[in-house]
């Protein structure tokens, strides 16, 4: 499989192929019966119809990170994969290809359209499967299930009728959320808010037996007045005492409304009477079912008005109406007045239409009693919620949470098992259409054309998935599952329902651990939508930059549940960090050369200095990593590992290292080498696959032909499947790794003098170290050659009695300090002449600015971000004067 190293990291040439030897090698499957204790994750299944965006790249990204994580640990690890049937958003794609042939659902009927979708998901329904596979995630695609498919379409019809049975599902006659577009209810998480910028409309409402005297009342929706049945008032609001028990009549109908007393009544809102339309306003409704009142549907499933609105309206579209009514009410001197108004408006979170309040019959679930399982459950410690802040997120919702509308008004889903007797209407919930009707005996039965929430399939996720109802090898080994990494907008609908119906049907919870991730943004803090054109093709983005580039980068920016601000040029990071490590990889397997590898690795004791340093900095970051993958800090995970491969071991260890690579110790120079980069390797597999597999093969191969101790370790066929990194507390060396800290701090600080004073980086210096004490003077003794070569030093002189030598740049590091010679590097007469003028310019500046800032009329008038301004200036220039000075002072 590694044929030939490539010169450069070129990820079009490597990715495809990696995939290909993981699948062929069926490394993503596992069995039930396989050793290592179970760690299961089943995937968020993304729509049918979806293409991969940023949203699915994280998620499915961070879940492929603990999976391959648990696999190289040894655990039995089952990554469940599948894609849901998504109702609503399936039948409109299908319904916008008939539309362009000319042609509506209704034309084609009810089974030939069903087949239809059937269709489209045969031929388009892979798709982002196939690129989640180009993400490199590492699913057991061989259980890839449908939320259609036979097993699952079964667990939904077992779930539907035991719950009945139960009594925990129920038909019934409420206010529903119901998109005219879509044609079909909405749960209340279905509908997403908006503010908008409305209006109150004050409609005078006269007296039956008064004409001349009226009650104003204010409305967000005009043409649901039409709908009225009764006018409320507060029983203590005295305006109104007088007008309890009469009778109005509503404005253009007529009809007769009663004035009710009621304290729901918000006496502070409008004019503190309020118009009732129980047929549209869910608290009109329950309002009116304490005052024994009716309910007119004046608006129909298509968001037209019906004929009860009045003959001048019927047809009408509802804003049409209400365009039309106004008017009307204006010419009939009984509208009062309009003014703006900021409200909260409901929307379809489908197609964006407004969502209109609809009395009609649906099927709903008792939340309830299967809240109250899962609080309980997340109150024992049972479902943990990671960051813990989304737990209390969570239990609000289900701790007031209201019945579960199921039933859509749609074709594309599974169909509601209730059948209705032509003779009695009577429903009958069975799992077979019945040949009788229990109740009347009946023979003819027709099924119900609802279908059911695509909610409902998903909630059985963690469990149909592996065989439930009937008892599978795979549901007693995977269930509970471990970990679910999701967005917290689906918190609602679908983690706390997982949890109600795990607890119900398993007895357990569905899963141990919730991650929950931000949400992307784009560059302004906006979410990425079409309409706005500011979405980043996941796709794209590897194609550009490779998959491991977009998988790091990703997970670098997800800090702890935050939302992250995203642009394309964030990409380059990851691509940069994996061009890296191939560097890197390529470095230590060019020095492996055959018979130079020495025939046993050294002791810890017997290593050279900085062979100590690199193991134990190393042995920090699998401890490190390994506790941050534990506790589902990905982030702070990927950015150790970041910290210590690019910057501990590319640039310090293997600019330490290469001149011992061709001397007497470069044998053990080439076995820490190795060691480290493979325990590298292992650790960064995780977050990129590709370019981690591809060089560990090459490092596998190398290691063997060079008899290296090491190569005992890759025992493994494929990195996806070798040993995760062991914590060996005995590598840590604290000692060693605070001397090497030291001589990096020497050596970062006559770099940065170096850089303040303009001197190249290719010009020996020559440096003075004072040091504290005998044992730190020692210490620099015995790594002069390090810090010679490594800050470029034409010669180092150091001393517990040394002293500033002249004209010298100084710097503190820690207790040491150090004297950079500035003879022969610049000008020292020029430089002094510059520095004056500069020193100069400066006093005059911080003169004005204190000037400004004792000015009584300046501080009076200037507003305070000016004046704070230019107080943080001065404070600014007395700095650069101190600097100066400083500087001026080292030229002596």
């Amino acid at each position: 499989m590694t044929g030939e190293l490539l010169t450069r990291h070129e990820p079009e040439r490597v990715e495809g192929r990696i995939y290909r030897f993981w699948e062929e090698g069926k490394l993503f499957h596992t069995e039930p019966d396989r050793p290592g204790e179970p760690y299961t994750i089943v995937i968020p299944p993304p729509n049918v119809t979806a293409e991969l965006h940023m949203g699915h790249a994280l998620n499915n990204t961070l879940q492929d990170v603990l999976i391959r994580m648990r696999r190289m640990q040894g655990r039995n690890t089952l990554w469940m994969p599948g894609t849901d049937h998504a109702g609503i958003a399936t039948q409109n794609v299908v319904e916008r290809e008939l539309a362009s042939e000319g042609l509506h659902r209704r034309d084609v009927g009810r089974r030939q359209f069903v087949e239809r979708v059937w269709q489209w998901r045969e031929q388009y329904g892979d798709r982002i499967i196939n690129q989640l596979k180009r993400l490199g995630c590492s699913c057991d695609w061989d259980r890839e299930r449908f939320t259609m498919d036979e097993g699952l379409s079964r667990a939904v019809l077992e779930t539907f009728i035991r719950l009945h049975e139960k009594g925990l599902i129920y038909r019934g006659k409420y206010i529903v959320n119901w998109c005219p577009r879509c044609r079909t209810a909405l749960s209340d998480i279905e509908v997403e808010h908006e503010e908008h910028e409305g209006h109150l409309w004050y409609i005078r409402y006269p007296l039956r037996d008064d004409p001349g005297r009226y009650v104003t009342v204010a409305t967000t929706r005009p043409e649901t007045m039409l709908g009225d049945t009764a006018v409320a008032v507060h029983p203590a609001d005295l305006r109104y005492a007088d007008l309890i028990g009469r009778t109005l009549s509503l404005p253009i109908l007529g009809r007769e409304l009663p004035v009710i007393a009621d304290t729901w009544v918000d006496r502070a809102f409008g004019t503190g009477a309020v118009k009732v339309t129980p047929a549209h306003d869910p608290n009109d409704f329950v309002l009116a079912r304490r005052h024994d009142l009716p309910g007119v549907v004046v608006i129909d499933e298509d968001g037209n008005m019906t004929l009860e609105a009045g003959e001048q309206y019927e047809g009408m579209d509802r804003f049409e109406c209400r365009e039309a009514l106004v008017e009307d009410l204006r010419a009939r001197d009984e509208l009062e007045k309009i003014e703006p108004h900021v409200h909260s408006v409901g929307h379809c979170y489908r197609c964006h239409t407004v969502v209109e309040p609809y009395l009609s019959d649906q099927w709903y679930v008792k939340v309830g009693p299967l809240a109250q399982k899962a609080v309980q459950a997340t109150r024992e410690g049972r479902v943990k919620f990671h960051p813990e802040r989304w737990q209390d997120f969570y239990l609000s919702w289900l701790e007031d949470a209201r019945d579960w509308c199921i039933s859509r008004q749609i074709w594309w889903g599974h169909r509601l098992p209730v059948y209705y007797c032509e003779s009695c209407e009577q429903p009958v919930v069975a799992r077979e259409q019945p040949e009788r009707c229990p109740s009347c005996d009946g023979t003819k039965l027709r099924q119900d054309e609802d279908v059911l929430d695509t909610w409902f399939s998903s909630a059985l996720w963690p469990f149909s998935t592996l065989g439930w109802p009937d008892g599978t090898p795979e549901l007693d080994r995977y269930y509970p599952t471990d970990t679910l990494v999701t967005d917290r907008g689906i918190i609602y609908f679908w983690v706390a329902r997982m949890v109600m119906l795990g607890m119900e049907f398993m007895g357990r919870e569905p899963f141990s651990d919730v991650y929950i991730h931000g949400t992307i943004l784009d560059e302004q803090g906006r979410k990425m939508s079409k309409s706005l054109g500011n979405g980043i093709d996941p796709v794209d983005m590897i194609a550009r930059y490779g998959a491991d580039a977009v998988r790091f980068s990703l997970v670098m920016l997800a800090t702890e549940g935050q939302d992250l601000k995203l642009s394309e040029s964030k990409f380059e990071m990851g691509r940069n960090f994996a061009n890296k490590i191939w560097n890197a990889g390529r470095f230590v397997l060019m020095n492996l050369a055959d018979g130079a590898a020495g025939s046993a690795e050294p002791g810890l004791a017997e290593r050279a200095f900085e062979d100590r340093w690199i193991l134990s900095r190393l042995q920090h970051a699998v401890e490190s990593v390994t506790d941050c993958l534990d506790a589902f800090r990905t982030h702070e995970a990927a950015q150790t590992l970041y910290d210590f491969f690019w910057h501990e071991f590319c640039d310090w260890y293997l600019e330490i290292v290469k001149p011992r690579l061709d001397g007497k110790d470069g044998a053990a120079a080439r076995q820490t080498l190795v060691h480290v980069l493979d325990a590298s390797l292992r650790l960064l597999h995780p977050f990129l696959p590709f370019v981690t597999e591809e060089l560990w093969q090459h490092l596998k191969e190398r290691a063997g032909e060079a008899g290296l101790p090491a190569a005992e370790a890759m025992d493994r066929e494929a990195l996806i499947v070798a040993a995760w990194p062991q914590s060996h507390p005995v590598d840590r060396d604290v000692e060693t790794e605070d001397q090497m800290t030291l001589l990096q701090d020497v050596v970062r600080a006559t770099r940065n003098v170096r850089k303040e004073k303009g001197i190249r980086d290719r010009a020996a210096v020559l440096v003075t170290l004072a040091t504290p004490d005998a044992p730190t003077d020692a210490l620099i003794e015995r790594h002069l050659d390090f810090l010679l070569r490594m800050a470029n030093l034409e010669g180092l002189t150091h001393g517990v009695q040394a002293t500033k030598p002249p004209r010298c740049a100084t710097s503190v590091v820690g207790t040491i300090e150090l004297f950079l010679h500035l003879e022969g590097h610049i000008d020292i007469e020029a430089e002094r002449t510059r520095l004056g003028k500069q020193q100069a310019d400066v006093e005059r500046r911080i003169e004005a600015a204190e000037a400004a800032l004792h000015n009584t009329a300046f501080l009076s008038n200037a507003p305070d971000d000016v004046v704070q301004q230019k107080m943080g200036r001065a404070e600014e220039l007395r700095a650069q004067l101190t600097k100066i000075i400083q500087n001026l002072a080292d030229l002596d």
